[in-house]
């Protein structure tokens, strides 16, 4: 996975994931959405309307005094919690 930051204010961050897909960045806008101080999150992965790009582009918008990359950094943590949760439940249903 390559991160490349295309826009970054005290509030604002949009970054570009390489090599990800809806899937992914689904799950990762569902958990900045949970946390407290991001006031939006979404993210892009449209190449016609977005002069050709064609790696998605995550755009977090923060409130609070929060910096987004740290907003974005809680995040990824609560995803990969919730990943290994899943993975424990399932292996001791299996």
């Amino acid at each position: 996975m390559e991160l490349r930051v295309t826009e970054s204010t005290d509030t604002e961050l949009s970054i570009e994931i390489a090599g990800e897909d809806h899937t992914f960045m689904n799950v990762l806008k569902g958990a900045l959405l949970e946390h407290e101080n991001v006031s939006a999150a979404t993210y892009d992965v449209n190449p016609e309307q977005s002069g050709g790009q064609t790696e998605p582009i995550l755009t977090i918008k923060t409130e609070g005094g929060v910096d987004p990359l740290e907003a974005l950094e809680d995040a990824a943590v609560n995803v990969r919690e919730k990943a290994i949760s899943f993975r424990e439940a399932f292996e001791a249903a299996a």
